[in-house]
């Protein structure tokens, strides 16, 4: 390693023990030392500072080098892709100190002057909420935590579909992201039969900034409330269903989906609100669903999935930064979940592939605008918002992560649910 004296020797112990043996991307130290990767270069980690070294020594791992990059004090330069999947190559399954590498890591941080108290972590970070795990206070904070951060940040990553969940990127389209979610949107509506029946009523359970709803009502003509515990949501909902005409047809409510009991509806998309329930909820999250159909009603649950289920816990830099009280559950549970509501499920599709590619489009926004991101957001969220997307597109791209739309019926009181034989009959 050369000269004993420099960052890069110091650090090493802490670094090799943290990412792993044989590192495949770069470290650039800020008193210009570097640490070479074994094979290849997939990029560049240019630590600044030594509060880099002190949010590793109080949160070795994922947060600490997540608080790191979020404060400015790690930068990743190169693919953030290829890095990431170089990164995730070689770190070890549990990225936590031993005892020795322990000693060497605070001898290193000794040497550096980098001991002390734990540095503030960046503001961006969720803090401890009070209250029992998914009630309505404490899911309507972790909503507000990632969803509230300005509509105008998310019209720049999203784009003007304003559509933040999986698209369906068709082989006869024009390839766009646009396009991929009118398609999405398109499949939801026909799996759900508006097309069959025009002027039914659909409940849209996080309808985001209405752009479901919208489609719906534009092509279908179908009656839609769209429901959002994001009053930054709610606001923009409301403007775009004006500004497009449909405020006859589409109602935006500031409303959780626990307080529409009493009401009924013909159909009901969920798209990517699920992640937010959590698996103790699961049962009544279907069960007060199931209560708002009549009789051969129809349910699209469109909901990220992980084998096994997944929990994003606070010592993770999603659970902290990203998705506070987020929960994955597997798909298998969700369709037994819906089955013992009461739906008939009729129909999986899985949707991986076209989640990964959404990502990236999101990404490319993102990075394309990078400065006006950071004036209308923050660098800390900006960063955020980059790494999370990406790290979430290597999960799709290795099937880590899964994507799933479940459709389940109301059977009537004979057992008929009305449904068509095949996918074709969808329209």
């Amino acid at each position: 390693m050369g000269n004993q004296a420099t960052v890069a020797a110091a650090f090493e112990p802490l670094l090799r023990a943290t990412l792993g043996p044989r590192p495949a991307v770069g470290f650039e130290f800020w008193d210009g030392s570097t640490i070479r990767p074994e094979t290849g270069n997939h990029g560049i980690m240019r630590v600044r500072s030594e509060t880099a070294l002190r949010h590793l020594i109080w949160a070795p791992g994922e947060l600490g080098l997540a608080r790191a990059y979020v404060c400015g004090t790690v930068d990743l330069d190169g693919d953030i892709f290829t890095m990431l999947r170089a990164l995730q190559s070689t770190a070890p399954n549990d990225a936590r100190l031993g005892p020795g590498a322990a000693w060497q890591a605070l001898g290193a941080a000794r040497r550096l002057g980098a001991l002390g108290r734990r540095p503030p972590c960046p503001p961006e970070e969720a803090r401890p909420r009070r209250g029992s795990l998914h009630t309505k206070g404490r899911d309507a904070a972790a909503i507000s935590h990632h969803y509230d951060v300005g509509n105008d940040f998310y019209r720049l990553v999203l784009g003007p579909s304003m559509t933040y969940s999986c698209a369906r990127f068709v082989p006869d389209e024009d390839g766009s992201l646009e396009a991929a979610q009118r398609a999405k949107h398109d499949l939801v509506c026909r799996k759900l039969g508006l097309a069959e029946q025009p002027g039914l009523r659909l409940l849209d359970v996080g309808c985001g900034w209405g752009s479901m709803a919208m489609h719906a009502a534009g092509t279908y003509g179908a009656r839609v409330v769209g429901v959002t515990i994001s009053t930054e949501q709610v606001e923009l909902a409301r403007r775009r269903v004006a500004e497009a005409g449909l405020s006859d047809l589409v109602e935006i409510r500031f409303a959780d989906y626990r307080d529409l009991r009493g009401e009924q509806f013909d159909a009901i998309s969920s798209i990517g609100m699920f992640e937010h329930v959590g698996s103790r909820r699961a049962a009544e999250y279907f069960d007060t669903l199931r209560a708002l159909l009549g009789p051969r009603g129809r349910l699209l649950n469109h909901a990220i999935s992980s084998p096994g289920g997944s929990v994003m816990r606070r010592r993770s830099f999603i659970g902290r930064y990203v998705f506070p009280d987020g929960e994955l559950l597997d798909v298998g549970e969700v369709v037994l979940a819906m089955e013992r509501a009461g739906f008939e499920v009729r129909d999986v599709e899985s949707l991986r592939e076209h989640y990964e590619r959404t990502l990236r489009n999101w990404v490319a926004n993102l990075e394309n605008a990078w400065e006006q991101a950071v004036s209308l957001a923050g660098a800390g969220r900006a960063r955020i918002w980059r790494l999370y997307m990406a790290a979430s597109a290597l999960g799709f791209e290795d099937g880590g992560l899964g994507i799933h739309q479940v459709l389940g019926v109301v059977p009537d009181a004979t057992g008929n649910a009305e449904m068509p034989a095949t996918r074709r009959g969808w329209g």
